[in-house]
This record gives C-alpha cells, sequence and structure tokens, in this order.
C-alpha cells in the first residue's frame, strides 16, 4: 500500500506540472509620482523583456491543454448579475509602474468612460449563473486521456491548484511546494473534496478559469474588464503612489487590505483576520466606491499577456496584443491578471503594488483567483 500510495503521489506531481502555469514577477517596489485622473457616480442601487526576473509563484496556476480550455457548453443566454456597479468617467492617467520590467514603461492612457462591478463576483451570484445556464467549470470537467498519455487513467481525475502550506519552513524557489492539485478542487469545493463556499455566499468565488469569467460575463450581459480599464479605476483618482491606497502598507498601523501577513508560506500570522478569501466589503472602498481592487483575488483581464506590450500600446483605449507570450512558457496562451491576492506579501510576492501585473493560462484556475465585470452600457434595473 505505501509503494502505491507513493506512486499515485508522483503521477499528481506529474499531472500537476504539465498543468502549471506561472503568472507574476517580484520585484521590489520604486515609489511613483505621475498624476491621474478619474470621476465617478453610482448606480442606484518584437521586444521582450529580460525573463530572468523572480518569478512569484506564490501564485501560480495549474496549466490545462487547450483541448480541456475549449471544451463544454457556450453560454447563449443573455442575463443580468443585478450587481450594483459604479460609472467610471473618461479621462487620462499615467498606466504602469517603474518597479516592474513587464509595467514598463508607465505611459498616459486615454479612456472612454464604463461601468464597473463595485466588488468581485461572489458565491451568490456565480451560482445563480450556473443554476440558470447549467455551466459547468473548466475544473470540474473531465480530463482528456490524449492530453496526458503518461498517467494513469484513475488519476485523471477533475481538479485544480490549492495552495496548501508545507509543513516547515522552506526556500521560496519552488513553488511546488505550496501549490498542490487537489483531485475535486472547484468552484464548490474551493480546496478540494470536503471544503465548502457553505457560509461564505459573499466571498469572491475562487477557481474560475479565463473561459469561465468569460462565460459568467457573457451571461451577465457585460464583459472582463481590460488591464487599462482595472488599472484606471483601482487608482480611484489619485495620483500615483506606492499601493492602490496610498504610500504606507499599514496606514495607521491598519491593514487596509486582505493579503498575506506572518512568514510566507508557512505561517499566516492572519493579522487581518482572514486566512484566505475576506467577504465582499470588509475594507473600505476606494474613492469610486470600489471594494478589494488589491488583494482578496487576482482578477482576470480580457487582455493578452506579453511583457513588451507597453512599449507599444496605443493611448486611446488600449485593448491589448493580438497574442500572447510568456518568454517561461512561451507555448502557453495567457491573459492578464490584476490586483494580488490573500498571499501577496512584502517578503514574496507583491502584486498589489499599484501598476503591477499578474498573468495565468487561460484554462488555469486556483483558490486565490476570481473576477468582477464590467460593461459599455448602463446595468439594467432588475428585482431581487
Amino acid at each position: 500500500m505505501d509503494r502505491l500510495e507513493a506512486k499515485r503521489s508522483i503521477l499528481y506531481l506529474i499531472l500537476f506540472i504539465a498543468f502549471i502555469g506561472i503568472q507574476s514577477s517580484c520585484n521590489q517596489p520604486q515609489r511613483q509620482k505621475e498624476e491621474n485622473g478619474m470621476h465617478h457616480s453610482t448606480d442606484q442601487h518584437e521586444h521582450v523583456l529580460d525573463d530572468s526576473v523572480a518569478v512569484c509563484v506564490s501564485d501560480g496556476l495549474p496549466s490545462r491543454s487547450a483541448a480541456i480550455a475549449q471544451s463544454g457548453s457556450t453560454i447563449e443566454a443573455i442575463g443580468s448579475d443585478n450587481s450594483n456597479m459604479i460609472w467610471i468617467k473618461s479621462g487620462v492617467f499615467s498606466m504602469g509602474s517603474d518597479a516592474f520590467p513587464d509595467a514598463q514603461p508607465v505611459h498616459e492612457v486615454s479612456l472612454d468612460g464604463f461601468w464597473i462591478d463595485e466588488h468581485e463576483v461572489t458565491n451568490a451570484q456565480f451560482a445563480r449563473f450556473v443554476e440558470a445556464t447549467g455551466y459547468q467549470t473548466v475544473a470540474e470537467r473531465t480530463l482528456d486521456p490524449k492530453d496526458f498519455p503518461n498517467v494513469p487513467l484513475d488519476l485523471l481525475v477533475p481538479g485544480s491548484a490549492v495552495f496548501t502550506p508545507p509543513s516547515k519552513k522552506v526556500g521560496l524557489d519552488n513553488y511546488l511546494q505550496w501549490w498542490k492539485y487537489v483531485a475535486g478542487a472547484n468552484w464548490r469545493h474551493p480546496q478540494g473534496p470536503g471544503s465548502s463556499i457553505k457560509g461564505k455566499e459573499d466571498h469572491p468565488v475562487v477557481q474560475v478559469s479565463y473561459e469561465d469569467a468569460a462565460a459568467y460575463a457573457k451571461w451577465a450581459g457585460k464583459r472582463l474588464p481590460t488591464e487599462a480599464e482595472w488599472e484606471y479605476a483601482a487608482r480611484g483618482m489619485r495620483p500615483n503612489r506606492t499601493y492602490y491606497w496610498g504610500d504606507e502598507l499599514k496606514p495607521g498601523g491598519k491593514w487596509v487590505a486582505n493579503v498575506y501577513q506572518g512568514d510566507f508560506p508557512v505561517n499566516n500570522s492572519k493579522e487581518d483576520g482572514y486566512e484566505e478569501t475576506s467577504p465582499i466589503k470588509s475594507y473600505a472602498a476606494n474613492p469610486l466606491g470600489l471594494y478589494d481592487m488589491e488583494g482578496n483575488v487576482w482578477e482576470w483581464c480580457s487582455d493578452f499577456y506579453r511583457p513588451d506590450y507597453y512599449q507599444s500600446s496605443p493611448k486611446k483605449n488600449p485593448k491589448g496584443p493580438n497574442d500572447s507570450l510568456d518568454p517561461q512558457e512561451p507555448g502557453l496562451v495567457k491573459r492578464v491578471q490584476r490586483g494580488g491576492s490573500f498571499l501577496c506579501n512584502a517578503q514574496y510576492c507583491e502584486r498589489y503594488i499599484a501598476g503591477s501585473r499578474g498573468k495565468g493560462e487561460v484554462g488555469s484556475a486556483s483558490n486565490n483567483l476570481g473576477f468582477r465585470c464590467v460593461s459599455d452600457n448602463p446595468p439594467p434595473k432588475v428585482k431581487d
């Protein structure tokens, strides 16, 4: 039995490595002082940057095959999730960060106005979407044996990546020490079998791939934000600062975002009261009325990811490059992610720094990855 279990562990590791996608790097921040401007009103209710940059693998995701990512039903129905949205008025701002190679150069961007969800999509909202459409997320779908010819059929089970702290202090050069592929992990069971979202209806939904997020947005009559829209909204009419909330990590000695405290990855001190996700609106909104634009969970954006895109991106309404390229994993299609998560901290990953970028393979999911939506049109008035 011990040999059998050891064999299974090795094979699960092989499967997990086949899924892995690394999504962000971890240079230290430098203060910026560019200016930006926003206004808001609420609704009623081929140069590739140096790839030797240290990789922020606290947010690595399991990369699934293109066949799995493209499988499943297509949602045709257009509905509304009745989410409160904030109007972001058109304007100009300085986008990017001098602290991160893939966020340079800092450049001026002009955007048309748009509506954006005031908070990340919740478990309750996603559950209504699934109930209305019968949608099955990527993490719940059967794996195709053709994509994993060297893995026994009994190990090809649906699942996803789960942050699993090691039992003792480890070096920070191997993310497989704290990321595990867990069979049965999905949006209903974020940490795998035995875990549940019961009582967490107001937490952000996690374990959603880009495909899942895009399907939800389409059903709701919305879309995913461009990374320019996301950053513009996150800056909230403030001059460029170290963090979206200001220049101090803990203004007034208080945590103002759900990020990691303690000795990563072995000891989360939970100074902010949360080990994993926090309920929406647990922290103060930014000046535009938006919650959790930093920390809590990573958020999918619609742009393909390229580390050199800012060198040639258009000034007016940039929508990202025509294709993706991650020099670390050139064979994978990746999209931008923004905001960092409950696993980011100054010790290891600081992607809650203003202007910083994340990235993820489009079929990937994990228990620290979610999304919010935007719209070019006013949200419909829908009764509960």
